[in-house]
């Protein structure tokens, strides 16, 4: 389909581009921006033309953004495995539901990505029935185990773009000194799930004064804290790239800070909506749906990650989108699983940091689409020609059509019963969200929303 994308407030800071105009979009790729300030007459009659032979869809997207797809660095699509909980493809029709066009999916599946016939799998059901591109992360260790290193070699040729033991962290230093060692030879990623699984014991939610209170065991800051602390300090024994997922703590986001002060340059990072949207205290009541891992943590760490977000400390903001069936998370809260369904809320809760001042538009931008492209684009060889490089994160001619249309006047209310996603786990249910994606083109393809 050809579509032309009329009036849109465009905010692509790749190109440093914030201003209305046009965009045409030709056979799946972006083939031009007209600014307003330059719209020629000649633009305007050929856009007319086209469409009245029927060969151009047009879209009005006056006083609304246009903005680059976002790229989401932390999915668990649960397939193959887990379909109950979640599928390839009701896990895209929510991402392009909320404004995604990439998701990057985690390697906790069942049988684990930790082989390229899993990861070909992946990428094959993702071709037939996936609504937006999918990007797979395989396992640092066989079977999640923390004992011995996966086939990264061949799961990076099968199209790994990264490598987590998502869910678990690589507790064997040694262990992680070679999956980072790699990561340097081969110029991939690896994504650091920083937890010290003996300090967080069988905790379930924030240490602290309010876990005491509800009868839970707590799990302190510093089993995050102490992990990336190694995990920082064995990047730069070895030089390799590493990126902590879903920072949660004050003294996580002062560690990353001093390590890029320090001159680190292979660390990145990323937090979630829930952990500068929500505390502990969404907890009371044993709400299971807002148990997640790491736990939900105090003020003061809210205001120390957006602080975070605003100063470039934290690189990117992703869902860590971890569906569950009802039942589960209806269980007595110790036993009920961590995690929330994000992929539908992802764009109405961080706008809210623009209305608080943490971020500009175009630094929201960033965090969401421009950063996560570039920190996963920028690890790939020319042996191995990743989809992200260049084409994604970017309205730049030539690059993939992917893009979202936002409304940011029209208020709405989270209806968790209406998600695309099989898992309506989510805290949020019922909050008053100022923005939401009006259409979303994915890869050339077009989804409108009421």
């Amino acid at each position: 389909m050809n579509i032309l994308i009329k009036n849109g407030l465009i905010i692509d800071p790749s190109q440093k581009i914030g201003e209305t105009g046009d965009i045409i979009i030709e056979n799946g790729k972006i083939k031009e921006i007209q600014r307003t300030i330059t719209r020629s007459k000649g633009l305007k009659n050929t856009a007319e033309q086209r469409t009245s032979n029927g060969g151009q869809e047009v879209i009005d997207a006056s006083g609304m953004l246009v903005i680059p797809g976002l790229v989401d660095m932390h999915v668990h699509l649960r397939e193959p495995g887990f379909e109950y909980k979640e599928t390839i493809k009701t896990g895209t029709e929510a991402a392009v539901r909320g404004g995604i066009t990439s998701v990057c999916c985690m390697p906790n599946t069942s049988p684990v990505n930790d082989n390229p016939g899993i990861t070909e799998f992946i990428l094959r059901k993702a071709i037939l029935e996936g609504s937006c591109a999918v990007f797979p992360i395989g396992a640092i260790t066989k079977g999640q185990k923390g004992e011995e290193l996966a086939e990264l070699g061949m799961m990076y040729d099968a199209g790994c773009v990264a490598f987590s033991d998502d869910g678990r962290p690589v507790m064997d230093s040694l262990l992680m000194r070679r999956a980072l060692d790699y990561s340097r030879i081969r110029k991939t990623l690896i994504i650091s799930h920083a937890e010290d699984m003996s300090l967080a014991g069988s905790g379930v939610m924030n240490e602290g004064i309010l876990a005491i209170t509800l009868g839970l065991k707590g799990i302190p800051a510093q089993a995050e804290e102490i992990m990336i602390s190694r995990d920082v300090a064995l990047a730069e024994l070895t030089g390799g790239r590493l990126h902590i997922a879903h920072v949660s703590t004050a003294g996580s986001v002062e560690l990353l800070r001093q390590a890029k002060k320090r001159g680190v340059a292979d660390i990145t990072a990323e937090t979630c909506p829930h952990y500068f949207s929500i505390t502990e205290e969404a907890v009371i009541g044993y709400n299971g749906n807002a148990k997640v891992n790491p736990p939900l943590r105090a003020r003061k760490d809210i205001e120390a990650v957006k602080e975070g977000l605003h100063d470039g400390t934290i690189d990117a903001i992703a869902t860590d989108h971890a569906p569950h069936h009802k039942d589960e998370k209806s269980s007595e809260f110790d036993n009920a699983p961590s995690g929330i369904s994000g992929l539908e809320t992802l764009v109405g809760l961080s706008m809210k940091l623009l209305d608080e001042k943490v971020l500009t538009l175009g630094q929201l931008v960033e965090k969401m689409s421009v950063n996560p492209a570039r920190i996963l684009g920028r690890h790939v060889t020319t042996s191995h020609s990743s989809p992200l490089t260049g084409i994604k994160g970017t309205l730049k001619p030539g690059s993939d059509a992917d893009l979202v249309i936002i409304d940011t006047k029209t208020e709405y209310t989270v209806n968790a019963a209406g998600f695309k996603s099989k898992g309506r786990n989510t805290p949020f249910d019922g909050w008053v969200m100022k923005a939401r994606p009006a259409v979303t083109i994915a890869r050339g393809r077009l989804y409108r929303w009421e």
